[in-house]
């Protein structure tokens, strides 16, 4: 075991003679290095503290602001207009080239130098809440858009490290409820009858008379005072607060390449893999990525990559009473769930065949190499022993309902060996599941992305973590998938992390011949930890039944994966309309076709232009999109499906804008709704609003890192994106990336258990939407050849 092979470098016996103290050169040896290491990082992230504290200065511009104040004293100058005088008169000393007058001087420097960064990070704060360009059609810049990405550019100083221009992004502002309510009800005009939107206009207006301005004006001034005014209540009530189980629900799931698996040994991918994250994790933790921007300028918030590492959602017991236990050496109020973050950690836990494997990740004070890693795993691969009474389902209880986990982490796992191995997966780096399943797309099977999606979304139901912020799962056949827990951050999180590991495993690590990974092997490594539990009857009994509430949710979900690549961002690029917006508007028509209605659309739209911004809303059913849907239903109409079309596309696109740029209305009245409740007042419409079920939930998954894969050089090198669970029980979930030129994969969920809903007759409605809009195109290139 590790812990035991490091006590054994001190050793020393009582003789007659005395102590005969021995001591093990190696183990000093790692045991420096290690110490090295861990004060080498803390001078990293100490530099790059300093660099992100005075950015978008430098700190050797201080030194440069110092020279030139100095420089004006000794040209007999002074340039503080009394103020390096007073200073010195302060500090009771007279005379002009004193010491004292030089530290007056230094003084006088650091103060302007200081008021100076706070000047360029109001300018550039007051540039970065502009938003206009963001209106303009594609390809068109404005002279003023022109302007003010210069000045953006002049103002965000050079090489800027992640977290940077945190304190220079905007406050996100609080739209006003007029322009909430008229939106709202422009929303929902297509979904009701006359006298269903007479009623809702009713209501909208009394609440926006009567409730609205006493809930604005609070919410108003906690915008002023928190740094987001929607992201923690966000955090809080829509995730922490859940009893239900967030396997599937809230969960979400990252594929690997399509096409492409760098070496079929399960033990080599997962080595690879877990050094890219290694390396990744110590990028993020010395703060060395750089922030994604916009246009190359925008910046946008990095706050939730902070918790990507180390973090465990841990259950709580939402009662009445002050409920408290003791663990490790804090004392934890058990009310709801909540995101426990720790400093860096040197292990990770492995999950194989019901057992669970403690594996270190440094040795003498470095990370393990891929091939130390393969060597680890292999291991864990070749170990035969059988699981512990209860250990084989024992994360199911991350899979159940949180009361009865909490419950059972409270009375069963709070002491003793069961307290220590527990401590061992909540405080690991992170979750690896060694499947002994084969599974990824496979063009010969049918519905193989189906089953591939399925198993990262809910494996067997004991086989992942849940809890933890991400679960990297490597199978038999050397594919690979992340399960992750939604609360601590969105998809593209996760997505900016995994697509660094994807191709950092492909072209830089790489592989030999025979499919292990590249570098010698270690033999002195200690082997992995088994973890040991005491679970009794009682437990076993409770993680039997979170397993059987967590298996019928997994058995109920129906998946499908639809690859379309008939055509793709290219084409849709050259018909001059957003590819959000087109694939938006066919999964609006494959809907009608489908239920034969419209329903209330969910988009997520991202808000990370401000200030610990998470997302919003887009309402994606419109009047516009209904009108071009019916037009497309009508065979006796065809002259203005096309303007219907643009039309609709139009409004989609100035929607998903005004999401992006603060002014939507989800979270605005979502707020106003938790507001409400704070202050004891009752508000039909509020309740009516947040009792609305989508229907149909979508959300495109970005590509954030283009420049780490070169696709039109290596096309078969592409992500399959990811998805999630059905939303409502009569309604789908689709997720979509949009890859490269020609290619576009949709990952759509629902239950079996409605008889309103089928994946696989909803992708083919997506699929044959998508080729018909298409043709609207294809119809107006050949009228126009014909004339």
């Amino acid at each position: 075991m590790a812990e035991a092979h490091q006590a054994v470098g001190f050793q020393f016996t009582v003789t007659s003679d005395g102590i005969d103290l021995h001591l093990s050169r190696e183990v000093l040896k790692h045991i420096y290095l290690s110490g090295v290491t861990s004060w080498t990082k803390r001078a990293i992230r100490f530099k790059n503290g300093i660099l992100t504290g005075v950015y978008p200065a430098s700190p050797s511009s201080l030194l440069i602001v110092v020279i030139a104040i100095m420089s004006t004293i000794y040209a007999k100058i002074d340039p503080s207009l009394g103020m390096i005088d007073t200073i010195k008169r302060t500090m009771s000393v007279s005379g002009y080239m004193t010491t004292q007058t030089v530290l007056s001087a230094i003084l006088f420097s650091t103060g302007l130098w200081l008021s100076l960064i706070l000047m360029l990070r109001y300018i550039l704060k007051a540039l970065l809440s502009y938003h206009a360009w963001i209106f303009e059609s594609h390809g068109k810049i404005s002279f003023c858009t022109k302007l003010w990405l210069s000045l953006v550019k002049m103002f965000s100083g050079r090489r800027p490290l992640l977290y940077s221009f945190q304190t220079s992004l905007p406050r996100l502002p609080v739209p006003s409820v007029d322009d909430t309510i008229t939106r709202y009800l422009e929303s929902v005009r297509p979904l009701l009858d006359d006298e269903q939107y007479n009623q809702m206009e009713v209501v909208a207006n009394d609440f926006k008379k009567d409730q609205a301005p006493k809930l604005q004006k609070y919410l108003i001034l906690k915008s002023w005072w928190a740094t987001n005014y929607v992201s923690d209540w966000w955090e809080e009530y829509i995730y922490l607060r859940g009893r239900s189980p967030i396997m599937v629900n809230s969960n979400f799931y990252s594929m690997d390449l399509l096409y492409v698996t760098p070496t079929h040994r399960q033990a080599a991918r997962a080595g690879n893999v877990v050094h890219a994250m290694l390396q990744y994790r110590r990028k993020l933790e010395r703060r060395e990525h750089a922030p994604l921007r916009a246009l190359g300028v925008v910046p946008m918030c990095s706050y939730q990559m902070e918790r990507m590492f180390n973090t465990t959602r841990i259950p709580g017991i939402e009662t009445g009473e002050h409920t408290a236990a003791c663990w490790g050496h804090n004392t934890i109020r058990l009310s709801l769930d909540f995101v426990q973050h720790l400093s860096d950690r040197k292990h990770l836990v492995v999950y194989h065949k019901g057992r669970f494997f403690k594996v270190w990740l440094y040795y003498g004070g470095r990370h393990l190499w891929p091939s130390e890693l393969e060597t680890q795993f292999q291991r864990i691969l070749d170990d035969t022993t059988e699981p512990q009474p209860g250990e084989l389902k024992l994360a199911a209880l991350t899979a159940g309902n949180r009361v009865p986990w909490a419950r059972a982490r409270l009375k069963y796992f709070s002491q003793g060996v069961n307290k220590a191995s527990l401590e061992a997966i909540e405080t690991s780096a992170f979750f690896l599941s060694l499947d002994d399943e084969v599974h990824g797309y496979d063009p010969d099977k049918l519905r193989s992305l189906d089953l591939y999606a399925k198993s990262l979304l809910h494996g067997k139901c004991y086989d992942r973590w849940f809890d933890k912020s991400f679960t990297l799962i490597a199978y038999k056949n050397g594919k690979l998938g992340v399960n992750a827990e939604h609360s601590w951050a969105d998809a593209p999180i996760i997505g900016h992390m995994w697509e660094y590991v994807l191709a950092t495993d492909c072209f830089h690590l790489g592989y030999t011949e025979e499919g292990h990974c590249k570098g010698d092997i270690n033999k002195g490594l200690p082997p992995p930890t088994k973890l040991q539990w005491d679970i009794p009857l009682e437990c076993q009994e409770v993680i039997e039944e979170s397993y059987m509430v967590a298996k019928v949710i997994a058995d109920d979900v129906d998946f499908h994966g639809c690859l379309f690549d008939e055509f793709g961002k290219g084409l849709i690029k050259k018909s001059r309309t957003s590819p959000d917006a087109f694939i938006q508007l066919a999964l609006q028509l494959a809907q009608f076709r489908d239920k034969g209605e419209f329903c209330l659309t969910y988009e997520a739209s991202m808000t990370r232009m401000f200030r610990e911004g998470r997302t919003e809303t887009v309402r994606s059913c419109t009047s516009e999109s209904t009108a071009f849907v019916r037009a497309m239903e009508d065979k006796n109409t065809s002259a203005q499906k096309l303007d219907l079309f643009r039309k609709a596309a139009d409004k989609h696109q100035n929607m998903y804008r005004l999401a992006m740029t603060g002014s939507g209305i989800d979270r605005h009245l979502f707020c106003l709704y938790i507001m409400s409740k704070y202050l004891s007042i009752d508000s039909p419409f509020l309740k009516q609003v947040l009792s609305e079920p989508w229907r149909l939930s979508t959300s495109q998954t970005p590509q954030q890192q283009l420049n780490m894969v070169d696709i039109k050089t290596f096309p078969r090198y592409v992500g399959a994106g990811g998805g999630f669970g059905p939303v409502a029980d009569d309604g789908y979930g689709v997720s979509y990336i949009i890859i490269g030129e020609n290619l576009i994969t949709f990952h759509i969920s629902s239950k079996f258990s409605s008889p309103e809903t089928d994946s696989y007759r909803f992708g083919q409605n997506i699929r044959q939407a998508m080729l018909d809009i298409c043709a609207l195109f294809d119809q107006k290139d050949k009228n126009e050849k014909e004339m």
